[in-house]
């Protein structure tokens, strides 16, 4: 019987040691967490992520766009709330008043307001 007791009491002093690990490395984890989260904080790359995400929430940004065709002439320009796209496919594509404009091989001015 002192065997079977011995193992009862080994085996739950194993599973407990186990667990204070495992705890352990979870308020580690957290800890390192939010030691993160503060200090990039007061990055400018912190800053410019948070723009990105507001844009996206609220549906673009006050902007003005200029649209230059390659040899650097003016085709257009508009200014106010604007969502706009960015791709590798060589488009530029943005929502504007309700309407949906995709500009080719061109090149793409983007003035916000950030404030």
């Amino acid at each position: 019987m002192c065997n079977i007791k011995e193992k009862i009491i080994c085996n739950l002093m194993a599973d407990y040691q186990q667990n204070g690990i495992i705890m352990k490395k979870k308020i580690i984890g957290v800890v390192l967490g939010l030691a993160v989260c503060l200090g990039i904080t007061g990055c400018a790359s912190w800053d410019r992520m948070v723009t990105d995400m507001k844009s996206d929430v609220n549906g673009g940004m006050q902007r003005t766009i200029t649209v230059y065709t390659a040899d650097g002439k003016e085709l257009a320009t508009y200014e106010g709330k604007i969502d706009l796209s960015t791709n590798d496919g060589g488009y530029v594509k943005f929502d504007f008043n309700g309407k949906r404009y995709i500009y080719y091989n061109c090149f793409v001015e983007s003035i916000a307001d950030i404030d």
